[in-house]
């Protein structure tokens, strides 16, 4: 990612040099030689920098087919009618900055954009507030592109009628990064999108995920915020991803959880809070991943694990206050739980080096009786239910006996 980074700022290195050259600056407003952003482009030489002034442009689908910037001043308004998408570059080397794009189709056979990039390289699309879109932003068979501080928007009331925020298929090496994305179907969608990296973005009030992988390889997401979507993020049929130090807060509802694990293989998750979500983590068919320094707080399940997962190493993670803090529906583990602090531990340590004398058994009978009828969850805080815990923890019958934490924390994980 590092190396990425370098390439991609001796390249806009690059390009500024040549643009300051050898370029030339078109200006386009109301009164001006240019009138509209389509005859601005028409009029261009690759590498010119178009200046959209401040005002209400309403031209139907704009196509960028050369390299050039399209700069706002002052916030310039590009209007779709809601008939169609807007912004439509096929070129390398294109800058979207500093725009309002807003009132993007809706269609049930096409996929509509505020801004759609195809088969392009080294593009930028920064500083830009796009409302009551279809899709914000869709990138198609496009490489080493950055997506930056842009606002993306809409009102979303149904999946089937609401596209994504930043929609990216088959591409390679997107940095997304300050983002704010929220009423969107999908924050974020990526599929078949490798070696690219999401960070320090908000997705927000979101109808389906936050955050959603499919068939990606070598991504990572750090310092996000997935906030209150119908789920927080999900990650399937992809490996070797990163998820560090991301928030996932109040994800709540039926079959809603902060994070979705399926059929993933050689994962590193550390350092991410998972808070007053119905669900921290559900892991179904995911493999070698490493699970570090995450705190679980106030979750209906902190971690459910279904069928399929083995060699899982969960190590000095904190579980605060959850309600169930291991779900199996199996009897059988292959995965390891360290040096974790669980809220709920009530061991003793006589020689005083912070770690429990007695282990820890974080599966409790009523999780594994829920999991077989969920309508039992209305005797969670009964004595009887007390009992039946207790009795298992003794004399382990229907959880896996081999599951324990055998060096328990005895105060949280700073």
């Amino acid at each position: 990612m590092k190396q990425f980074f370098i390439v991609l700022v001796l390249t806009y290195g690059f390009l500024s040099e040549f643009s300051n050259a050898y370029a030339n600056t078109i200006e386009v407003c109301e009164t001006c030689k240019i009138s509209t952003i389509t005859e601005a482009i028409a009029t261009a030489n690759k590498g010119d920098t178009i200046l959209i002034n401040s005002g209400f442009y309403q031209e139907g689908e704009i196509i960028i087919d050369k390299p050039l910037v399209l700069l706002g001043i002052n916030k310039p308004i590009i209007d779709g009618n809601s008939k169609a998408g807007i912004l439509i570059a096929s070129a390398d080397s294109v800058v979207i900055n500093g725009l309002i794009v807003q009132n993007i189709g809706v269609s049930y056979i096409q996929e509509y954009a505020a801004i759609h990039i195809s088969n392009s390289k080294y593009f930028t699309i920064e500083n830009n507030e796009l409302r009551e879109v279809f899709f914000g932003i869709l990138v198609e068979k496009s490489h080493y592109g950055l997506i930056n501080n842009n606002q993306v928007s809409s009102n979303a009331v149904n999946e089937v009628s609401s596209g994504n925020g930043i929609h990216m298929w088959h591409s390679s090496n997107i940095i997304i990064t300050n983002n704010h994305l929220s009423q969107l179907r999908d924050g974020i969608y990526f599929e078949f999108v490798t070696d690219s990296h999401v960070a320090n973005n908000i997705s927000i009030n979101n109808l389906r995920y936050g955050l959603h992988f499919m068939f990606s390889n070598n991504d990572s997401y750090y310092n996000n915020q997935f906030i209150n979507n119908g789920a927080g993020v999900a990650v399937m049929f992809s490996k070797f991803i990163e998820m560090k130090r991301n928030r996932f807060y109040k994800n709540w509802g039926s079959a809603s959880f902060g994070l979705l694990l399926k059929e993933i293989n050689d994962a590193e998750i550390e350092d991410n809070i998972f808070e007053e979500n119905t669900i921290g983590i559900n892991i179904e068919g995911s493999t070698r991943i490493n699970y570090k320094n995450n705190n679980f707080i106030r979750n209906g399940w902190a971690i459910k694990i279904r069928g399929g997962c083995y060699a899982n190493i969960f190590d000095h993670n904190n579980f605060i206050d959850n309600s169930f803090d291991i779900s199996y529906n199996s009897k059988m583990n292959d995965n390891s739980f360290d040096n974790n602090y669980w809220s709920d531990y009530t061991g003793y340590d006589l020689d005083k080096d912070g770690i429990g004398d007695v282990p820890y058994r974080p599966v409790k009978l009523f999780s594994y009786i829920v999991n077989q009828t969920p309508e039992t969850i209305i005797l969670l805080r009964s004595l009887f239910i007390d009992i039946l815990n207790f009795s298992e923890k003794v004399s382990p019958v229907f959880t896996p006996d081999n599951l324990v934490d055998a060096t328990p924390k005895m105060k949280k994980i700073q």
